[in-house]
Parts: structure tokens; sequence; C-alpha cells
């Protein structure tokens, strides 16, 4: 396939699988070429030869609990030089159970993960992001953002916040520059997420209208990122479930929330 689209590439990261994995084929289906990053070199390789076919994929692996990752991993994809133009920050996972059943130095890795890393790959493609005239920047948050915080759920929910804020203020200082800037918000999402918290039986019983394909959750955000949506929810339910979270009391709508916590987390 000869691409169309605008000279440069997405980097997506966790793109091993899950989200991740549905956005870089989605880019692939849309000609733009692309370079994986995840700490899981054999997934990585495999997304990248069903691609290949497609675009030009670069496979660099990187731990971004490593709070050196951000800057060798951009100092790789200068030496290849590979100009980013869009930049899809979708690496993160969820560490189950109430605040104080995990030690620190858990909660320090996913902060890393999820605000440190994320920030800082920002910070170092950003540049060639505004250069390139047409950039994107995709980050990946949570319907978790946009609702009172639940039970068993207390990082989570406060580092996806912070990546709707981070994405507001970042399009607002861009758009002159002609990038965008999208909060991607989905709800609960078919992938291996669930899997690795240990709350795959429990989310079971969760009604099948409650889940969301990754397919649909990637096309969603990059259509959203294109358009020049800055937060994006995907799913007629949830977007009326935020509406109606935005509109009753605060204090009925965490009530709510503490109510069923049990259902969807775990909190011991």
């Amino acid at each position: 396939m000869v691409s169309t689209a605008p000279a440069g590439y997405a980097l997506v990261t966790g793109a091993s699988s899950g989200i991740g994995a549905a956005i870089a084929r989605e880019y692939a289906q849309r000609g733009v070429p692309l370079i994986l990053t995840a700490r899981r070199v054999d997934k990585l390789e495999q997304l990248a030869a069903e691609l290949r076919g497609k675009v030009q994929v670069e496979v660099i692996p990187a731990d971004l609990s490593d709070p050196k990752a951000p800057e060798i991993l951009a100092a790789e994809i200068q030496r290849r030089g590979l100009p980013v133009r869009i930049l899809v920050n979708n690496a993160g996972y969820g560490v189950p159970g109430r605040y104080l059943t995990k030690d620190w130095p858990t909660h320090a890795q996913f902060l890393q993960v999820m605000v440190g890393a994320a920030s800082e790959l920002t910070w170092r493609l950003l540049p060639a992001i505004r250069a390139s005239g047409h950039g994107r920047i995709l980050n990946v948050a949570s319907f978790a953002a946009l609702v009172p915080g639940a039970d068993g759920q207390t990082l989570y929910a406060a580092v996806k916040a912070y990546l709707v804020r981070f994405s507001e203020s970042l399009a607002l200082e861009n758009l002159d520059r002609g990038v965008h800037v999208t909060a991607l918000c989905p709800g609960f999402t078919w992938s291996e997420f669930h899997d690795v918290t240990g709350t795959r039986e429990m989310m079971s019983k969760l009604p099948k209208w409650a889940w969301l394909e990754t397919d649909a959750v990637a096309k969603a955000g990059i259509d959203g990122v294109e358009r020049g949506k800055v937060i994006v929810v995907p799913g007629r339910v949830y977007r009326l479930l935020r509406f109606l979270a935005k509109h009753l009391p605060d204090s009925l709508v965490l009530g709510l929330m503490g109510r069923n916590s049990k259902k969807i987390r775990k909190v011991d």
C-alpha cells in the first residue's frame, strides 16, 4: 500500500495488545507508518509482521517503568532518523486493591508509566510534532477520569484525570501550530487489562452493553483527534453516563460509585 497520509510516523506506546494494538492496526489501515513500543518484544514483532504489508513498521522495545526509558526511546527514534508526527500515549495498566494494600515502590512504578513516561515522551517529541504542521497527540485516558473515583481505584482514576487535563492544556497551547490533542476516554473494553489485574471473573458478570470493542475504541480515538476533538468518549451508553455524571449532584454520583465499587474492583 502506498501511504497517502501526511509524512511522519505514529509512535504507539503499549502497542503489544489491547487498545494500543488496535490503534496501530487502524493507523496502518490509513497508511500511516508506525513505531511500536512496549516491553514484550515477541508481541511487538508479531504485530509488526502483520502490519508490514501495509506500512513501514519500526519496533523499539522499551520498559516505560524505567525513568530513563523515555529519553532512551526518543534518542533511538532520532538515531534511526524517524520523524514522529503522531504520538499515542497508550501504555498503562491497573493496580488492583485499595491504596494501602500495595507498597510504595508498586505505586511509584505505576505513576512512572502512567504519568511520568507519558509526560516526558510528549515533552521530548513535541518539537518534531509541532514542526510537522499537522501533528497529533492521542492520550488514552479512561471514562474513570470523568466520574467520581471508585473504591479500589485510588491512583488509576487520578492519573487518567491527569491525562484529560494534560490534553486540554496541550490542545490550547499547540492549536496555532496545527497540532490536535485528544484524551480518549473509553469505558470497559475487551482486552488483556482485566486478566493482568486479576479481575476477569468479576468483570465477566457485567452486562454486555457495558463493553466496548478495541477496534471501535481505536477508530473513535483516531477519528476524534483528526477532527480536533479534545475529549472523546466512545459509545452512546458512556456518553449518556457522562452527561448524567455532570448533571447529577456529586454526592449522589459518589454514593452510587461507593455502592457499586465492589462489583467492578478488588477493594481488599
